[in-house]
């Protein structure tokens, strides 16, 4: 079965860190780029790999200081995520590629979008909002965390194991440490300013509907992304809702892939007369 192993893959060197990256490859298929959420890795996402394997070329990275990614001795901030994932994709030579981005990951691609460095067709990001709206409240709702919390996690524990295994600079406490700082980080190396510009990409924003982050939060971003469409997912949190779901996300983000985004909506009843003739 095609998925992410931590086995086959390779290590690019970018600004003192070891960047590890997986191709599971079909060739003249169009490019799906897997970033990972926050002390995640690239295995997360085999739930939903074999669903997208036959139809793209798939790469995933495993974020700096993540997974098999040492963390080096730059700051770990959402930039530097930025332009690590902007080096692999160069040294693959990587064109005209869609990108599905959880957590911490969905904050990197915004800032792809953003950024126009690299030939990005559409993004699709899950629990991630483009900017911290309650920077005050994410905090207090980290208030009081300690490492052991993390660490004896049930959520986390096959990405510690798997840290534990394959990093190549293991040192899980400043890895926690350097998480947490990029999460509460309020500079321009943080969450993107979507208050001076505009994402014009089309965007697929999937949000679990039991969130930390509230939905009125997610629908006052849409304006900065003209071309988004937000899918709240029912029964869902903070965690990636392909895990429930992996048919009914891959079927959904396929369609979304597929479509050419432009709105089917009828402005008036002759036009919704004429859609359902």
């Amino acid at each position: 079965m095609k998925q992410f192993n931590h086995n086959t893959g390779k290590h690019l060197e970018v600004a003192g860190a070891s960047i590890y990256y997986e191709v599971i490859a079909n060739a003249g298929k169009p490019t799906l780029l897997f970033l990972t959420g926050g002390l995640g890795d690239v295995e997360d996402f085999n739930p939903i790999i074999p669903l997208f394997a036959d139809d793209y070329h798939i790469v995933g990275i495993d974020s700096r200081g993540h997974g098999k990614s040492s963390l080096g001795a730059e700051k770990l901030t959402y930039k530097r995520l930025q332009q690590d994932v902007e080096a692999v994709i160069k040294h693959l030579q990587l064109r005209d590629i869609h990108i599905i981005g959880y957590s911490d990951g969905g904050v990197v691609a915004y800032r792809l979008a953003l950024s126009k460095n690299i030939s990005v067709q559409k993004i699709v990001t899950l629990g991630a909002e483009c900017s911290q709206s309650s920077p005050e409240l994410n905090e207090q709702f980290f208030e009081g965390v300690t490492h052991e919390d993390y660490l004896t996690s049930e959520a986390f524990k096959r990405n510690f194991d798997c840290y534990a295994q394959h990093n190549p600079q293991p040192d899980v406490h400043k890895f926690i440490d350097c998480v947490e700082q990029m999460w509460f980080d309020r500079t321009e190396s943080g969450y993107p300013n979507l208050d001076a510009d505009t994402i014009e990409m089309p965007a697929l924003i999937v949000r679990g509907n039991d969130d930390i982050d509230t939905l009125e939060s997610y629908v006052a971003m849409l304006p900065k992304i003209p071309n988004a469409i937000l899918f709240n997912v029912p029964f869902e949190g903070h965690t990636p809702t392909f895990e429930k779901y992996p048919q009914f996300f891959a079927q959904v983000t396929k369609d979304f892939l597929n479509s050419d985004c432009v709105s089917n909506a009828p402005a008036n009843m002759a036009q919704y007369n004429e859609i359902n003739r």
